[in-house]
């Protein structure tokens, strides 16, 4: 069976540099740091007192009031999110088949929010059991598929893929293998989280997992750098248009670039932590290479997981330089968790954009926050330190990898 190429043909972005895909690229490229003290809650209890929020964001642009309050924020950041790239895109409903369009959508954890706001007004309430109807539609992962899919009334495969912080990966994996199969022509993919409450940041504080660096915020993710103490929680999302190459050419679509392959492995060796000399991570890229029939020297770019943890960034550096050998050198390797922080479920989608766009503006985002370089890291390596770089991408791959050993990657290929 001969396989279909798939291309990507619309963008949507919610992050905490912008809300639009133009302002989201605009900080990235300039190096911005979106992390600043949590307003979402009194955090002053808190190891952890910042956070990369998303601001001014008005669901009411994307949803009617009444929809906004029977919804999750991670739901509300996914349908604004998909909008955006349906509009990029140029799709007309009127002229898609709606049994060929389908929506996966990747969230890690999902209506956190929404279930620690229920369970408080339950406690608060004597234990009187008054649950507001929408608690379990506004809560479940797979909601925000649900959503996007009855908004354009697509009827193509339609689920919510959850595997931690690589979720919306393989989200865009999936939709990736469907077309190709010829399961579907059109795919809106990609992830979103919202987890900047009570829970997610003590969660993941008890975990000691976040960065405690209270005193300097914007400074707080630094992958690479030798005193990295932890990640920065973020949130938002990001949606990505699939299409089958020849439905997009035939309706004219601007096209921004292909996507050729992917890869989806398991470290099988620790809930939290990478296997220390990164044998899922060589495995997911060396995958992900075959399938899309790459050469290590075919690579221009990675957009690391790197998510400036102690354990994480060493592992994965071990494993690039492994899968590429010499061809490490002259690679752009960047983490853009330094100025966004770590979205979780929605960080996959995010950083598949930042790839994307590396190709079509030739230029690749920097590693922020970067002071003092590992010195356990290989540092003859392109960590694009500090301050974006030109150059010509051809071809870009997306790392992300989640508790409980979950990996997962995509390559995305210049038509040019």
């Amino acid at each position: 069976m001969e396989l279909k190429r798939v291309v990507v043909t619309g963008l949507g972005a919610i992050t905490p540099l912008g809300n639009t895909v133009e302002s989201y690229w605009d900080g990235l490229v300039k190096g911005k740091s979106a992390a600043g003290p949590i307003t979402r809650f009194d955090a002053t209890n808190f190891k952890t007192k910042f956070a990369c929020e998303v601001k001014d964001f008005n669901a009411e642009e994307y949803l009617d009031r009444k929809e906004v309050r029977k919804t999750d924020l991670f739901a509300q950041y996914a349908i604004a999110a998909a909008e955006q790239a349906f509009q990029d895109s140029g799709l007309d409903l009127e002229k898609i088949d709606l049994d060929e369009a389908g929506v996966i959508w990747g969230a890690g954890i999902g209506g956190i929010i929404t279930f620690m706001d229920e369970v408080k007004a339950y406690v608060q309430g004597n234990g009187v059991p008054r649950f507001n109807p929408f608690f379990i539609p506004k809560m479940i992962s797979d909601i925000a598929s649900g959503h996007i899919s009855m908004k354009y009334g697509f009827r193509g495969p339609n689920y919510g893929t959850v595997s931690a912080c690589a979720s919306s990966t393989h989200a865009i994996g999936d939709a990736f293998n469907l077309i190709r199969l010829g399961k579907a022509k059109v795919f809106i993919t990609g992830g979103s989280e919202a987890a900047i409450n009570e829970a997610g940041v003590g969660g993941f504080n008890a975990l000691q997992a976040l960065s405690t660096r209270n005193d300097d915020p914007a400074t707080a993710s630094r992958p690479f750098d030798k005193d990295r103490d932890g990640f920065v929680i973020g949130e938002g999302g990001g949606a990505l248009i699939l299409e089958e190459y020849e439905y997009a050419v035939s309706r004219g679509a601007h096209i921004y670039c292909e996507i050729v392959g992917c890869g989806m492995t398991a470290d099988a060796y620790h809930l939290t932590a990478p296997h220390p000399e990164g044998l899922g991570a060589r495995k997911v890229m060396g995958a992900t290479l075959k399938d899309g029939n790459i050469e290590p020297s075919d690579v221009d770019y990675i957009n690391v997981h790197g998510t400036s943890t102690p354990l994480g960034d060493v592992a994965e550096i071990k494993a690039i330089k492994e899968v590429f050998g010499e061809h490490a050198y002259k690679l752009n390797i960047s983490s853009t968790k330094s100025m966004t922080g770590h979205l979780l479920g929605g960080t996959g989608a995010i950083e598949a954009i930042a790839c994307i766009l590396a190709i079509k503006n030739g230029i690749v985002p920097p590693t922020i926050n970067n002071f003092n370089l590992d010195p356990e890291l290989d540092t003859k390596l392109n960590f694009t330190l500090n301050k974006a770089q030109e150059r010509k991408v051809r071809v870009a791959i997306s790392n992300t990898f989640g508790f409980g050993g979950h990996n997962a990657c995509v390559a995305f290929k210049s038509l040019e």
